[in-house]
């Protein structure tokens, strides 16, 4: 595992991003660990009925994902996540693959943080966006490694 960049590593532009295929036990999974037993999300019989016409992963289940990105690849361990807007495009499917990107949009080198784009598309089209922001270590504060 990378040890994360650190805030002078980061450049306007900068992008990095996470595929995931949504499977059943992912949904359910979800549910049991949010308390989200939404019937939309559980109930096929249900879900024919909606607007949908069919069963839907929870939506914060997609954005979730984001923090994948975050917290392992950009910027990656060590940034603390002090904001998210989310703005949801469409449903995912079980079934379907979500792909994660975030992007640096703007660095604020006074309290090294960074604001970053946010952005799951399924197939290329986006089904969330959002801006997110972060803390971002800095060299100075990184443990040094043994070696």
């Amino acid at each position: 595992m990378s040890d994360g960049m650190c805030f002078e590593d980061l450049t306007v532009g900068l992008k990095a991003s996470f595929g995931k295929t949504i499977t059943e036990a992912d949904v359910v999974l979800f549910a049991a660990v949010t308390g989200d037993t939404n019937p939309m999300h559980l109930n096929a019989e249900y879900a024919k009925t909606t607007v949908f016409g069919e069963r839907i992963a929870h939506g914060m289940l997609a954005a979730g994902l984001i923090t994948k990105v975050l917290g392992t690849q950009l910027p990656g361990p060590g940034t603390i996540y002090m904001s998210q807007t989310l703005k949801f495009r469409a449903p995912v499917r079980i079934g379907e693959t979500v792909t994660a990107t975030v992007e640096v949009m703007a660095l604020h080198p006074e309290k090294n943080r960074a604001t970053l784009r946010t952005v799951c598309t399924v197939r290329g089209e986006p089904v969330l966006e959002g801006e997110a922001f972060v803390s971002v270590p800095s060299r100075a504060s990184r443990p040094a490694t043994a070696g």
